[in-house]
């Protein structure tokens, strides 16, 4: 789950295949964080491990990285989620994070 002071807290997911442990690959459902820049890695490394192009790793290094804690943190408190898209050849994945239920399960 993500924490974000103003909303409590944060899902996020890809729905996109991604390479997992023993070689097979399924779609990278919702995962749950209790800080947002624990989500926010978590989210770049799972998309770093998709077949991406350059310029898509870079627009996620962007709009994911390090520095946009703050900024993902007021769009979740203000639009209720952050959506994206990732293009694995010419099949959209949606890329989302949004809050959960602050009782759900970590």
């Amino acid at each position: 789950m993500v924490r974000d002071e103003a909303r409590g807290y944060v899902r996020g997911g890809c729905a996109a295949p991604v390479p997992r442990s023993g070689g097979g690959q399924g779609a990278h459902g919702p995962a749950q964080f209790s800080e947002l820049s624990d989500a926010l890695s978590a989210l770049l490394a799972s998309l770093r491990a998709l077949p991406l192009t350059v310029e898509q790793l870079d627009y996620f290094d962007e709009l994911f990285g390090p520095d946009s804690v703050q900024r993902i943190g007021h769009r979740l408190a203000t639009y209720g989620e952050v959506r994206s898209l990732a293009f694995l050849g010419l099949t959209p994945h949606l890329v989302k994070l949004y809050p959960a239920d602050p009782g759900s399960a970590q």
